[in-house]
């Protein structure tokens, strides 16, 4: 990732970092969604802060730097992981890294299953390390979802950048029928937590690092900008 930042001037600067901006950007499509969204806040958008705040620790939140499709680099080589949003913020006592993935209609990608059918020595390190990264048994289970996975060692592995033990994975979707809340409810029964709209769930990993989760459902307003 390039270290050197600039700061979007409107929702359309958001574009051009998509790995595929034409298929992408579309009106109702997360990508777009979600930047127009976020850049109306000018900040974290009010129905993440209330969900946030839901906790005394985060009830101050701030964000220092809120940077969209951020990239983080796993092992055992392909494509690192492309976050929606990467959100850097700050508490009374904390600083903490927190990763948004956008959601309309689309699903979360293949399932475990699908991403290792035909494995590799490269897919099983970098398996392997996700689990590691999360407390989880190897092998995981054929039903989660791969990006789920990734998405969430994206948080905590910025959040040991920054030298924090707080890491969040936030599911930001605009559905009118939370489509696919499904997958995310299988995912953080994992963690042994009880999956809710509009709640946080936490947890503290084997390596100390408090991670919390949410689906947040958004504005609607933005499918139609």
């Amino acid at each position: 990732m390039n270290n050197i930042l600039i700061p979007a001037s409107n929702p359309e600067d958001w574009k051009k970092f998509l790995a595929d901006p034409e298929k992408q950007w579309k009106k109702g499509y997360s990508a777009r969604t979600l930047a127009y969204c976020w850049h109306a806040a000018n900040g974290i958008p009010a129905e993440v802060l209330s969900v946030l705040k839901q906790l005394p620790e985060l009830s101050r939140i701030e964000p220092l730097f809120i940077i969209p499709e951020h990239k983080v680099s796993l092992p055992g080589g392909g494509a690192p992981s492309q976050n929606d949003i990467w959100v850097l913020g700050k508490t009374d006592m904390h600083l903490i890294s927190i990763t948004v993935e956008g959601k309309v209609s689309e699903p979360f990608g293949p399932t475990v299953e699908e991403w290792f059918k035909n494995p590799s020595p490269g897919k099983e390190k970098r398996l392997k390390f996700l689990c590691e990264e999360l407390g989880l048994s190897y092998p995981i289970p054929n039903n989660i979802r791969y990006q789920l996975l990734h998405r969430t060692v994206s948080a905590i592995l910025e959040a040991k950048r920054f030298q924090t033990d707080r890491a969040g994975m936030i599911v930001h979707s605009f559905s009118p029928a939370n489509e696919w809340f499904e997958d995310y409810q299988t995912f953080i029964d994992l963690f042994k937590l009880n999956a809710d709209i509009n709640k946080l769930a936490l947890t503290t990993l084997p390596n100390g690092i408090v991670l919390y989760f949410a689906w947040i459902h958004g504005d609607e307003k933005y499918l139609e900008i």
